[in-house]
């Protein structure tokens, strides 16, 4: 069992790794690609593409706001992830590395929509042919990866719940 701090030290972990792993890859990539064609990495199926998203996930824009509109929904993603580890058991460490994902994710494009209006750097391109997916980065993976497993997280304490309710009455 995990104690509160070393759930605390878990979920800052996770979230660190996570924002310096998405930043230092923006910069390589910003550095190498700024001027170039595609880079293929698996033929046409991946590509390192240079792409600044001023919107959000999915080509989501909503206006001439867009870029501070994300920067604030980020920052209270943020604060409220944050919380939602820190009211987790310390035992919970699928929840805990859920939030760390998601919080290093939006702090990732969160900083570099601060950094500028040209909008978030992704490149990771996957398709074949003229059917591609949204290029995306590191932190648009933590965000989604860290939003399946806090799902996960969240049905499986429903499901626990549940048998405890139900192992009284049977």
């Amino acid at each position: 069992m995990r104690s509160a701090a070393e759930a605390r030290r878990l979920f800052w972990l996770v979230a660190v790794v996570i924002l310096i792993g998405d930043l230092i890859s923006k910069q390589v990539v910003e550095r190498a690609l700024l001027h170039s064609p595609p880079v293929p990495v698996l033929g046409e199926w991946i590509q390192l593409r240079l792409v600044y998203n001023q919107g959000a996930a999915f080509g989501l824009d909503l206006g001439p706001f867009s870029r501070w509109i994300f920067l604030l929904i980020a920052l209270i993603a943020i604060v409220l992830l944050r919380r939602l580890s820190r009211s987790s058991g310390p035992g919970d460490t699928l929840r805990h590395v859920a939030c760390g994902l998601v919080t290093g994710g939006a702090a990732g494009n969160l900083v570099d929509r601060i950094r500028g209006a040209q909008g978030v750097v992704d490149f990771i391109d996957v398709g074949i042919g003229a059917h591609r997916w949204p290029t995306f980065n590191l932190a648009d993976m933590g965000v989604s990866c860290g939003a399946v497993v806090l799902a996960l997280s969240l049905w499986l304490e429903d499901a626990r719940r549940s048998r405890a309710e139900a192992a009284p009455s049977a």
